[in-house]
């Protein structure tokens, strides 16, 4: 199929669903194309649910879906998007990556919402492409995959790519590729049914601004957050994150007391530390440089003090099985 087909025509939109996929993010992405026949009143999209064995898959919050077809034949879509959730990488394999790019090669415009990044840059798909993925693991996508040009915005459109943050930004995205194939009305009142006001740009933040996020007023508390949340790998000193605040480092101290009931320098080690927990499980780097992608001087001291913090070691949460157990609320 080629890559863009005529406006008359339905567009064949084929969602490969990955165990553990994130429900969220799919229903974002097919409703809108739903709403869009409707009030066009006539089929400007059609779509089937892929699974890698054909049989039904299920989601991260434990619903299923039945699927349409496996990925043993041809992906003959225009548009392709790869949905994924927790450990995203878990369930590739040789036969999904020469599949998604036997579908590059037929044509179709390839994509992924949520973690479904992580399978494309695994199968080279995104190479020298411009990308993004859930803020959760974009560090640990980064770190993965250096030949992507990793974003931070909610959705990336790139040549014959699309890649987006998951949740509702699969909504804005495909809002954007409505309005881009059959124009900018029909994508408002698609969005109104939604009854979302505005249709968020590109480069959105994913994230609230950190003194909104953690419930403070105190703009100086915010920006020394924001000020930690930045230089992860390389630590700050307390008088630069004071100096950010326009506080004194007492009366910084004392802030972070009053509203996190910890020190600016505890708050700022389990930041890092959460960022090493999100290298653990997105990424197969070595031990050595997990911790000093983390800003920690020694492997030795990386893993005692994450023994401390987790109650197990780094290694061990490489061999967490149980589906149950989730790193993160998504």
């Amino acid at each position: 199929m080629p890559r863009a087909g005529s406006a008359s025509e339905p567009e064949a939109v084929g969602f490969l669903l990955m165990p553990r996929f994130s429900m969220m993010a799919f229903v974002s992405a097919v409703e809108p194309l739903r709403v869009a026949n409707r009030l066009a009143g006539r089929p400007l999209y059609h779509w089937e649910i892929v699974s890698a064995d054909g049989a039904a898959v299920t989601a991260s919050n434990g619903m299923a879906l039945v699927a349409d077809r496996g990925t043993g034949g041809p992906a003959s879509y225009a548009r392709l998007v790869v949905c994924a959730g927790f450990e995203p990488e878990r369930a590739y394999d040789q036969k999904i990556g020469a599949w998604l790019r036997r579908a590059d090669r037929l044509g179709s415009n390839v994509g992924a919402m949520d973690t479904g990044a992580f399978l494309l840059a695994r199968a080279g798909l995104l190479d020298f492409h411009r990308a993004t993925t859930h803020w959760e693991s974009l560090d640990s996508f980064r770190e993965r995959f250096p030949k992507v040009e990793v974003e931070t915005g909610l959705f990336v459109i790139d040549r014959h790519r699309f890649t987006c943050a998951g949740g509702t930004a699969a909504l804005d995205m495909m809002l954007h590729l409505i309005a881009l194939r059959h124009g900018g009305r029909l994508a408002a009142a698609v969005s109104e049914q939604f009854i979302h006001a505005h249709i968020r740009d590109p480069q959105d933040r994913q994230r609230m601004e950190p003194h909104i996020r953690q419930g403070v007023t105190h703009a100086g508390l915010g920006k020394a957050i924001a000020l930690m949340e930045d230089h992860l790998d390389e630590p700050v000193t307390g008088r630069r994150l004071s100096a950010a605040a326009g506080l004194s480092l007492r009366q910084l101290e004392r802030r972070f007391r009053q509203h996190f009931q910890t020190t600016p320098l505890r708050y700022y080690l389990e930041l890092r530390l959460q960022r090493a927990r999100g290298l653990l499980h997105y990424t197969d780097l070595p031990i050595v440089e997990v911790a000093v992608a983390t800003g920690f001087g020694s492997a030795a001291h990386f893993s005692r003090t994450y023994r401390s913090w987790a109650g197990k070691a780094p290694s061990r949460e490489r061999v967490r099985k149980d589906p149950g157990i989730m790193p993160s609320l998504r």
